[in-house]
């Protein structure tokens, strides 16, 4: 037994009340320091990764460019979900400038390529949660999301546990992707699009 109360064969909750996972807390701990130290336009997280190019590597920035970056979300839906940044922080798509929504869209296309030369997935979830009410984890700096997706991704455990499972860790996909960009740098003929 599980420790769970019995349940009526008709109840639509199943399974486990409770899926220990210790290494979680570090998560929900920087989450609220997280949120402690972001103030409303200032960017979060997101300007500080790009004020501070010295620390890329350990901050999972995989490309960086003149107008922005593409690194590894921290606490991704699923293997290799990717963000994408400007360098200067808006907290809507419309208040940047015409240019800087083109540079935006060229990292997002930049960063679709890798995610598929590196992961070859079946499919991509492209999204922007603009505000608050929309989801935006950081509503002070408009960012882009890139999750891969598979057939069959969404398994058991996803279903019925509610619970994602993530099996590589960010510093194994880092690597990955950042071979991969390598690759894209010198122009390897071997490397398939």
């Amino acid at each position: 037994m599980d420790g769970s109360p019995p349940q009526p064969e008709d109840s639509p909750e199943r399974g486990p009340r409770a899926l220990q996972a210790p290494w979680r807390l570090a998560y929900l701990e920087s989450l609220s320091a997280d949120r402690t130290r972001e103030t409303p336009g200032a960017g979060g997280f997101l300007r500080a990764y790009w004020l501070d190019p010295v620390s890329d590597r350990k901050n999972h920035v995989l490309v960086r460019m003149s107008a922005g970056m593409i690194l590894l979300n921290r606490f991704p839906y699923a293997n290799g979900h990717l963000l994408v940044a400007l360098g200067q922080g808006r907290p809507r798509l419309l208040d940047y400038e015409p240019e800087q929504r083109r540079d935006l869209w060229m990292l997002t296309e930049l960063a679709m390529d890798l995610m598929e030369r590196t992961l070859c997935c079946q499919g991509v979830n492209v999204g922007i949660n603009q505000g608050a009410a929309a989801g935006a984890g950081v509503p002070g700096h408009l960012h882009v999301h890139l999750v891969p997706r598979w057939a069959g991704d969404v398994n058991f455990i996803s279903v019925v546990g509610q619970v994602r499972v993530i099996p590589s860790s960010l510093e194994a996909m880092a690597e990955r992707y950042r071979a991969t960009w390598a690759r894209m740098r010198t122009g390897d003929p071997d490397l398939e699009p």
